[in-house]
């Protein structure tokens, strides 16, 4: 896996977090399946407990997150844009809704076939409430464990969708 300072287009200047790349043993069509299956986002994100799905359509889904650090948990809406024919995701805070500690939460994933399966993409940029060296570190480790857990996913767990 490689981890890039590179932050997602449209990423805030106070922004942290990057881009990592990393080889998944698995088609790009098995991995985009388990993309955009948004309840099942709590397999293979980090600290994600919750997810609701309150509108979806094949162009833009509005996702409600929970997610727990250590005996805290907060929530967060974020606009998802898949783009099937590109397979790529798209995401951003949504306006308009609460978001306890963001301020911003933008980012994506791109999948690409490679010899054997897949080059996946995940860039992610965020800014919360918290100073900036209380979460210091947190987004990069937290790109290096999603792919890791998505891989492992993919290739070794039935990559169906969560129920």
């Amino acid at each position: 896996m490689i981890v890039l300072d590179a932050l997602p287009p449209k990423a805030g200047k106070s922004a942290h977090g990057g881009t990592a790349l990393g080889i998944v043993r698995a088609s790009p069509d098995r991995v985009w399946r388990i993309l955009i299956d948004y309840p099942g986002h709590t397999r293979y994100y980090p600290r994600v407990t919750g997810v609701e799905v309150l509108q979806a359509d094949a162009r833009h889904a509005l996702v409600r997150y929970e997610v727990g650090i250590g005996p805290f948990s907060f929530a967060f809406h974020m606009d998802k844009y898949p783009d099937a024919s590109r397979r790529r995701i798209e995401w951003k805070l949504a306006d308009g809704r609460a978001n306890s500690l963001f301020r911003e939460n933008t980012g994506y994933w791109q999948l690409d076939a490679e010899p054997g399966g897949s080059l996946v993409t995940y860039a992610i940029a965020v800014r919360t409430i918290l100073p900036a060296f209380a979460t210091y570190g947190s987004e990069r480790d937290s790109l290096v464990d999603t792919i890791r857990a998505l891989r492992k996913l993919a290739e070794e767990g039935d990559g169906a969708p969560s129920r």
